[in-house]
């Protein structure tokens, strides 16, 4: 079954940087659009960012763009993204998610797969 474990989340001052990874299996990964979802309290979860799995083509949010950077390693079945210049608004639960198709978008309703998140606190 499709697994996704996420890591890496934590606490940071404003202006700093986390990188998240998460871990995938039970699915052919390489061939499967990878994302990364956020969900701030009483707030609709939003997408930050995807790539797709053959071609690596990337998408981001407006918020996301030239700060955060989605990466993946198909030989190790993992995803990455790489946050800088956290504001406290990227305050949130980060979740890795994924689709049974190699083309990516941002819409949580496209997605069939979440892992169980990791939480990103930014402090002003």
């Amino acid at each position: 079954q499709v697994q996704l474990v996420e890591s890496g989340g934590g606490s940071v001052q404003a202006g700093g940087s986390l990188r998240l990874s998460c871990a995938a299996s039970g699915f052919p990964y390489s061939r499967y659009c990878m994302a990364w979802f956020r969900q701030a309290p009483e707030k609709e979860r939003e997408g930050v960012a995807a790539i797709e799995g053959t071609r690596g083509n990337t998408y981001y949010a407006d918020s996301a763009k030239g700060r955060f950077t989605i990466s993946r390693d198909n030989a190790k079945n993992m995803l990455y993204l790489q946050m800088n210049s956290l504001k406290p608004e990227d305050t949130a639960m980060y979740y890795c998610a994924t689709r049974a198709s190699w083309f990516c978008s941002l819409r949580r309703a496209d997605y069939n797969y979440w892992g169980q998140g990791t939480q990103v606190t930014v402090s002003s």
